[in-house]
């Protein structure tokens, strides 16, 4: 029996350890990936602390899969091994409840199925997923540039296309790191005038190299007023895992402006009255389904957007996600196989 390398979680709060096991065949309406690249998520420590409701262990986490098509399971369509794929966090949905048929997948009031959570992922040299879940990879992108783009990339370029902005309108990304350095770039090619949001002035030229047009130092001075000073944001793109970073930020909206929480972060403060006297929101946003991941890859394609990484061998895994929990890495972390 054919065997290969994988990186698992035995239990809920266990270690990642690599392990050989058997290369796994396709079902029905599914394929096999050669696993060539694959991001480390911060959402990778669901399956690794257990924070997950109903993960079977051991489970191989990885939603950031970069690979090549080499089997597919009966009843596959318009897939074909030797083709170059990614998986992203929401590999499928049922199609049936009420919400799928509205087109809200990601409310699967079965429960979505998501990459590396409800069956295994890309920490691995070898991995099977459903057909649903598949995103044409351009040529002109490697395995390691394309992974992050899977989830960080799809995050921040769905809500950005969806958040109502329109080119020449402020938008702020609050937040430099894994997510917003990707943010910046895209706001800045959608035509935004784009500002972004970080502590301390030493972000500054990042800030600049990265295409924003103002730059506010949350340490300095009060980030609201300074967007407010600029005439508001039409957009506040919060891709922090602070509330209270979301809270001192959010009387920055304009009248009409939305703050869109990407960041699984703590409560946040905000005023009614702020938000009924200008007609502003608060939102949330869930990353996308795989056809908003293969419009992030031609997207970074036509607009040279590019996500700044450090790569690991798939036997540093362990090594690769504590360097992403110490927030540390500038600013994904990639594992690669050598395939």
């Amino acid at each position: 029996m054919a065997t290969m390398r994988a990186v698992q979680v035995a239990r809920p709060g266990g270690p990642l350890e690599l392990v050989e096991r058997p290369v796994p065949e396709p079902g029905r309406g599914s394929v096999r990936i050669r696993v060539e690249a694959c991001g480390v998520c911060h959402s990778d420590m669901l399956v690794k602390e257990g924070a997950w409701p109903g993960v079977s262990y051991p489970r191989v986490p990885g939603h950031e899969v970069i690979g090549m098509i080499d089997a597919v399971g009966p009843e596959v369509t318009d897939w074909s091994p030797g083709q170059r794929v990614g998986v992203g966090w929401h590999a499928s949905h049922c199609g049936l409840c009420d919400n799928c048929r509205r087109g809200d997948f990601f409310a699967c009031l079965k429960g979505p199925v998501i990459t590396g959570l409800s069956f295994d992922g890309g920490y691995a040299e070898y991995m099977v997923a459903p057909q649903q879940g598949l995103a044409r990879v351009p040529d002109e992108l490697s395995a390691v540039e394309a992974a992050p783009l899977m989830c960080a990339g799809i995050t921040t370029y769905n809500a950005l296309r969806n958040s109502g902005a329109r080119p020449g309108d402020t938008v702020a990304i609050l937040g430099l790191g894994g997510l917003g350095h990707l943010g910046v770039q895209y706001a800045v090619r959608m035509g935004f005038r784009t500002v972004g949001i970080a502590r301390g002035s030493d972000k500054e030229p990042l800030a600049r190299e990265l295409g924003a047009h103002h730059y506010i130092d949350s340490l300095a001075g009060d980030p609201a007023a300074e967007l407010q000073k600029l005439g508001g944001a039409k957009v506040i793109l919060a891709t922090v895992t602070q509330g209270d970073a979301m809270s001192a930020a959010v009387g920055g909206l304009a009248v009409n402006g939305t703050l869109m929480a990407l960041g699984a972060a703590g409560s946040m403060t905000v005023s009614p009255q702020f938000l009924l006297g200008g007609k502003r929101a608060i939102k949330g946003w869930y990353s996308g389904t795989s056809i908003d991941s293969q419009d992030t890859l031609q997207f970074s394609v036509l607009t040279g957007v590019r996500s700044m990484n450090e790569t690991y061998p798939l036997e540093r895994a362990a090594e690769a996600y504590d360097r992403m929990m110490s927030g540390k890495a500038r600013f994904r972390v990639v594992l690669t196989t050598g395939a």
